[in-house]
């Protein structure tokens, strides 16, 4: 049987050199909202038994970095992916640049494509699936090849350079227009920003075009009715026209094909019609949802398995006690993760579990020019809009998400799994 040991150093060799025989492990898959967190709320419960000699933790994830991606929608991307190697140092985790491949949960052992080229095995004690979602992109003809996406940060660059680039091209309604699939979060913030971000590149004279198309029969379908008819109205004052109760049928180099049987001439396709939990959550055994999540108990261990905690976009956790269960979101990862983390140090360090409940639900959605607007509860009640809402909005996006300071101890003392920001 493999001995239970974390990584002092990975070897050529890819066998994982083990710091002492007796050294339990901690490893974490992802350094995104969940996974950053995950690793401080384990290191603080870790400190809080004084076991630090006895318990080492890892984070793999391509870069010591966590992308901000609820802004990956601006023009403006400097700052994106703060770098968060300081943090993990100052708190005593451990990063490896690397992408986890394969997850062996009997064996209690992953494969990591290491950054340098080597494929490595690393063992664990207590594994924290953190590795977030991908974009959902179904097999439409010309998807991959001719449309856009703000999912990831090359994404976000790619889309910025090509809109740049619109100013070199002879003037014609399809360089003016651009079309966004999917009316989701990320959809109407981006098509509430595209406007600004096309006469910012091709003068206030051009006549601009940004269409939203989304195949249910009304846009924002996600809210609810009086918050949709503010988003409505703010994007028809940004100058957003609507294509409803039409999908996508195929994407081309001069535009794109709706299910109505229309056509729209466009240089310029963005797809953000939806995420799915990323592959690896396929890996662990156990019940999963239609987003490809893994349905989590109370204290978010993978049902099913007895070493694996999963955590934010990649769980099916219920935030309370009527039905509701976390989304895709930053919000909901950052709790994700202080409980995942603490939980999977606790077990190991003799600490009380933690149960993840995060009743507090809210949203707030940038809508360009026009502000922003600011709902509370599921029922999505409407609290703030336009000025008031962006500020807020601001206050979110540039603060309260990014990741603290390198400074251990007031790392620790917002790690806690009880821990949750709120307006």
């Amino acid at each position: 049987m493999c001995c239970r040991a974390c990584a002092a150093g990975i070897p050529s060799s890819g066998i994982l050199q083990r710091k002492t025989p007796m050294r339990k492990h901690i490893l974490i898959a992802g350094s995104g909202f969940a996974g950053t967190w995950a690793a401080i709320s384990a290191a603080r419960a870790v400190a809080l038994a004084g076991k630090e000699a006895e318990v080492a933790i890892t984070v793999v994830s391509p870069s010591a970095n966590l992308v901000i991606r609820p802004r990956l929608y601006e023009a403006v991307i400097e700052d994106m992916n703060p770098d968060i190697k300081p943090l993990l140092d100052a708190v005593g985790v451990q990063h490896v640049a690397g992408t986890v491949t394969e997850i062996s949960s009997d064996a209690r052992r992953v494969t990591v494509a290491r950054a340098d080229g080597q494929a490595v095995q690393m063992h664990y004690d207590k594994f924290v699936l953190a590795a977030g979602s991908q974009l959902f992109t179904p097999p439409i003809p010309g998807l991959h090849e001719h449309s856009f996406n703000v999912d990831q940060l090359e994404n976000a660059r790619k889309l910025e350079a090509h809109i740049r680039s619109l100013a070199a091209r002879t003037p014609t309604g399809a360089r003016n227009t651009v079309v966004i699939a999917g009316s989701g979060l990320t959809g109407i913030e981006t098509a509430a920003d595209m406007g600004g971000r096309l006469k910012a590149v091709l003068g206030d004279d051009a006549e601009i075009r940004v269409i939203l198309v989304e195949q249910a029969s009304t846009i924002a379908p996600h809210l609810s009715a009086a918050a949709r008819a503010v988003v409505e109205g703010a994007l028809a004052e940004c100058g957003v026209e609507f294509k409803v109760g039409a999908g996508v049928v195929s994407i081309d180099a001069q535009g794109i094909e709706l299910s109505s049987g229309e056509r729209v001439e466009s240089d310029t396709i963005v797809w953000t019609a939806g995420a799915r939990a990323h592959a690896l959550a396929a890996q662990i055994p156990g019940e999963h949802d239609r987003l490809g999540r893994l349905v989590a108990d109370a204290c978010l261990r993978a049902r099913g398995t007895g070493d694996i905690f999963v955590t934010g976009d990649v769980a099916r956790a219920a935030t309370d006690d009527l039905g509701h269960f976390a989304l895709m979101s930053c919000q909901h990862a950052m709790s994700l993760g202080r409980v995942a983390g603490h939980n999977a140090a606790a077990e190991l360090v003799g600490l009380p579990l933690h149960s993840y409940s995060q009743p507090k639900y809210v949203t707030c959605l940038d809508l360009g020019p026009w502000g922003a607007l600011y709902t509370e509860g599921w029922g999505q009640q409407v609290s703030l809009v336009r000025e008031d809402a962006k500020s807020l909005k601001r206050e979110i996006t540039t603060k309260w998400i990014y990741p603290p300071a390198p400074d251990r101890e007031a790392a620790f003392a917002v790690a806690n799994p009880d821990f949750v920001i709120v307006p």
